[in-house]
């Protein structure tokens, strides 16, 4: 995000710190679809020239339906001045996001779960990333897939995600919004991936190392991966430190195909 649209996201989290029914998070995210999926609604919300009355005046005309305190985060966000309105409509799912995330503490671990259930089939893939599925077939296979098996959040979160993927690979978002929902609840996710398990004595070591690392809680979630060798491989938020062996293997192997 820009610099502008940093700030306005900043002072727009403010307003989540308000009464929010549990139904915000989704409705945010309804408002995050509806607003992309018109052109001349963006722009008019988006746009930083034009007034906060008016602004506030749209919102509330066009979104009445909305629960107050739902309504409140979104005339929030459309005051504040943005970069660009695609960083506005990212801004706005942003805050569906933590909103979501503020009722349910569980939410960074199910995102993360349904990501790696992308990961592992060819054919979720296909099926969640084709242009050619209609984005109520894609919500339609999510719940059918993730019924009885995950929250009623995570299930809005990962349709509304399927749904309008905005140049997005699920999987890729899937685990940006566990990012961004952990962070609503203080702390950073770790994803640990090595070739056999830690014992609880390393996992003990590796968490308080990774908590130094990034000054404030890290969840942890340790992935087996025997093709990796040995070694591990850590990823913290953007930052990825590969130790394993397979990556040396691949290092060596270039150098040796210069």
């Amino acid at each position: 995000m820009g610099s502008a649209s940093r700030e306005a996201l900043a002072k727009a989290r403010a307003s989540l710190q308000g009464r929010l029914s549990k139904t915000a998070g989704s409705e945010l995210l309804e408002a995050a679809d509806r607003i992309a999926q018109a052109p001349a609604l963006v722009a008019v919300l988006g746009d930083a020239s034009a007034t906060t009355e008016s602004k506030t005046q749209l919102v509330e005309r066009l979104f009445g339906s909305l629960s107050a305190g739902a309504r409140g985060v979104l005339v929030a966000a459309v005051t504040e001045a943005w970069s660009n309105t695609d960083e506005f409509v990212a801004g706005v799912e942003e805050l569906g996001l933590r909103a979501e995330a503020l009722t349910n503490a569980e939410l960074p671990e199910e995102l993360l779960a349904v990501a790696d259930l992308v990961d592992r089939s060819h054919e979720l893939q296909l099926s969640l990333g084709s242009k050619l599925i209609e984005a109520e077939g894609k919500v339609s296979l999510v719940q059918r897939l993730l019924a009885g098996k995950a929250s009623a959040s995570a299930i809005s979160v990962v349709s509304h995600l399927a749904a309008n993927p905005r140049g997005r690979r699920l999987d890729v978002a899937l685990r940006q919004a566990a990012r961004v929902a952990a962070d609503q609840e203080g702390f950073e996710l770790a994803t640990v991936t090595v070739a056999a398990p830690l014992s609880a004595e390393q996992q003990e070591r590796l968490a308080r190392l990774l908590q130094q690392s990034a000054g404030r809680p890290v969840k942890v979630t340790t992935v087996i991966e025997p093709d990796l060798l040995g070694g591990v491989r850590i990823q913290l938020a953007d930052d990825i430190i590969d130790g394993s062996v397979r990556a040396r293997l691949d290092d060596l192997r270039q150098q040796l195909a210069a």
